[in-house]
Formats: C-alpha cells, sequence, structure tokens
C-alpha cells in the first residue's frame, strides 16, 4: 500500500472584498491537484487582511467611495474591467453592478476565524466572496453574515451570538496588525512556515512552482 503524502500548510492573508483574493483562490483549487501529483499535500488556512482599515463600521455607498477613492468613472471602469476578464479567466461572474455597499470586514474575518475553528473555514470563505462579488450581499450586515455562514456548516445562532460580544475580534484585530507590521501591504499573500513567498494571483502553474521549490528549500532548513 502506497504511503500517504504527507500533509503541510499554506496561510493566506486575505480581505474578503479583494478581487484578487477570490481569483487567487481559484488559481490555488487548480494548483493543489498539481501539487498532489508530487506527493505534496496541503491544508489551506484563510487570516485577516483589511484592505480599508478605517472603513465605518456599517461601510459606505459604494459607488460615491469609489470615486472619491480612484478619482474618476474612467479609472474604476479600467480596474473593473480587467477584474471582470480576470475573473472571467478562470470562471468567475464578478458583478460590479450588484456591489452596492463596501462594507468594514472585520466581522467578515471573524466570521471566517469561527469558521476556521469548526473545520468549515474553506465553505464559508468561499461563500463570503461569492456572495459579495456574484451577488452582491452586503457582507458587513451580521443577519447576512449569519445566513451565509449557517448555510455552510456554523450552527445557528453562533454566528450572531459571537457578533453580540468580542469573540474572536482580538484574534482578528492582531493578526491584521500582525500582517502590518511583517510588511505585507497586499493581498491574497501566500506564506509557507512563516515565509511570504508571494503575492497576488498568479496562474495555478506558477503557484504550483513555487509552492514546490519553497516546500524544497524550507524543508531541507528544517531538517
Amino acid at each position: 500500500m502506497d504511503a500517504t503524502p504527507p500533509t503541510a500548510r499554506i496561510d493566506i492573508i486575505s480581505d474578503a472584498i479583494c478581487p484578487w483574493c477570490y481569483i487567487g483562490k481559484r488559481q490555488l483549487e487548480r494548483a493543489l491537484p498539481m501539487l498532489a501529483k508530487d506527493g505534496l499535500v496541503f491544508d489551506v488556512h484563510w487570516h485577516p487582511f483589511q484592505l480599508n482599515p478605517d472603513m465605518p463600521a456599517e461601510g459606505v455607498e459604494r459607488a460615491e467611495y469609489r470615486r472619491q477613492k480612484f478619482g474618476s468613472e474612467e479609472r474604476i471602469r479600467e480596474i473593473d474591467a480587467r477584474v471582470k476578464a480576470a475573473g472571467a479567466a478562470v470562471g468567475l461572474d464578478i458583478r460590479h453592478d450588484l456591489m452596492l455597499r463596501t462594507p468594514n470586514t472585520v466581522n467578515a474575518h471573524r466570521v471566517i476565524w469561527l469558521a476556521g475553528q469548526l473545520g468549515v473555514q474553506d465553505a464559508v470563505v468561499e461563500a463570503l466572496f461569492r456572495g459579495f462579488f456574484t451577488e452582491g450581499a452586503d457582507i458587513g450586515d451580521p443577519a447576512t453574515l449569519a445566513r451565509i455562514g449557517e448555510a455552510h456548516g456554523i450552527p445557528e445562532g453562533r454566528i450572531a451570538a459571537m457578533l453580540a460580544g468580542d469573540e474572536g475580534l482580538k484574534v482578528v484585530l492582531s493578526e491584521d496588525d500582525l500582517a502590518r507590521r511583517s510588511g505585507i501591504n497586499g493581498v491574497p499573500s501566500f506564506i509557507m512556515k512563516g515565509h511570504v513567498l508571494f503575492s497576488g494571483a498568479m496562474p495555478a502553474e506558477t503557484m504550483a512552482e513555487a509552492f514546490t521549490q519553497a516546500w524544497s528549500i524550507l524543508s531541507k532548513q528544517a531538517a
């Protein structure tokens, strides 16, 4: 009988409203089977980063916020066209027309943290991305977060109870702060054994090659 390949770990720093994080997730999902063929099996863990750390808790109306951030409608159309094309290339239908609010993502990150404790993190991360980018869901809204989380493995009432207090808040804020103090200023960022390998939604083949090389080097250093 063949031995079961050892399981390693990939940590991803991301934000739930980062389109390149969603696209990067798809590229990673294509890369993992390539790695498995070479006997490398990875568990994936998601960690928080706020693209807009000063966002009001209730979020803001998206169109005006983006006009202020990017300066012109022409610039916004250019950005959106590039994101939409990159998403389509990996099978995602990015619907900018449905995104009406830019949320504060702290509570979304708390839900992702909770999902990690319960073993359903990938499903919840996927659902949050899909909700925001393809369904126009306000993922800063506690009721929306509860609906999405409970539909993907988090027990009923658990999210509402968490968000009513401060459970997970300190963890999320401290991890966000650690990422910034470590020099991370772009997401998604991919980490192996404490080393930042790269940032961005690289093609799956490039990802697989980077993970293979990193695993080889870091495993020898640990030996």
